[in-house]
């Protein structure tokens, strides 16, 4: 079973309420206040009114869903080292799942490579979260990629402000999924995307005559990576620029997880960053 609790129980237990939420500050309705309640959120002219603790809830956080939509696509099954980007990636999903579920909120699930493979509705339970990730860890990178379309499906099957979670290398069409970005946004979504990249992706290590065998196609080209290895990083840093700077601009929490960095590190680090964002 993935370790999903184990990266973040403990360290952020506690602590980790408010990451992965919106921003809004509407007020939505009144819920009994539950020991672990942040006190700042207890409404006092209620309490003088009544004698009875509770709890201000905000538009944001009422019933709150998130939706991780993992890439499984053949180019994911990379590895210059001992974790696949899809390993890697199937273990973010699990860790920030639990987050959401410890916080009371609900986590689906798309799962998706050329097409969509996997749909499961959000929910907020252990058992839920439990058989999300049974289904992650059954599941195997194969197929083509056709990021976009799969990104525009969900966004035509979300209907209800949600928080939405990419994981992907997202080596696809750029120009088409920075529009599928768009499009989350349009509908109001908040929007997170963790590009997930082997090391060797981006620093290109490799010396001498090399041949390179496309994950998804099966096409092979020979080439001479030493030539090859400055012009490479340059077009690759700026293909990363772009998704950058894209995502800037539709305020969309745009992060590059290295599949080097330790889970338990990248996770704590973004959740504390995420924290101050929406704080």
């Amino acid at each position: 079973m993935l370790q999903s609790r184990s990266v973040v129980e403990g360290t952020l237990a506690g602590r980790h309420r408010s990451p992965l939420r919106g921003i809004s500050h509407e007020f939505a309705e009144h819920r009994a206040y539950i020991p672990g309640d942040d006190p700042k959120h207890l409404d006092w002219k209620v309490l003088a009114r009544t004698d009875r603790y509770y709890i201000r809830r905000y538009e944001d956080e009422t019933n709150l869903r998130v939706y991780l939509i993992v890439d499984r696509s053949a180019s994911m099954g990379y590895s210059s080292h001992s974790q696949t980007k899809f390993d890697y990636a199937c273990h973010l999903a699990a860790a920030l799942g639990y987050v959401v579920v410890k916080a009371r909120d609900a986590v689906g699930l798309y799962l998706y490579a050329d097409e969509l493979d996997e749909v499961i509705s959000a929910r907020n339970s252990f058992a839920h979260l439990n058989n999300l990730l049974k289904r992650l860890e059954t599941a195997r990178p194969a197929a083509t990629t056709h990021t976009a379309r799969a990104l525009h499906r969900v966004a035509n099957d979300v209907h209800r402000r949600a928080l939405i979670v990419v994981i992907s290398d997202l080596l696809d069409e750029q120009d088409d999924v920075i529009k599928a970005f768009a499009h989350f946004r349009k509908q109001h979504h908040d929007v997170i995307v963790f590009q997930v990249l082997d090391p060797a992706e981006r620093e290109f290590p490799f010396k001498s005559g090399i041949e390179f065998v496309d994950l998804e196609t099966g096409e092979t080209v020979l080439t001479d990576a030493r030539a090859l290895a400055a012009e490479y990083r340059r077009v690759f840093e700026e293909f990363l620029q772009r998704y950058r700077q894209a995502c800037t601009e539709l305020k969309v929490d745009y992060r590059v997880a290295d599949t080097r960095q330790p889970l338990d590190l990248f996770v704590r680090e973004y959740l504390e960053r995420r924290k101050k964002y929406t704080a």
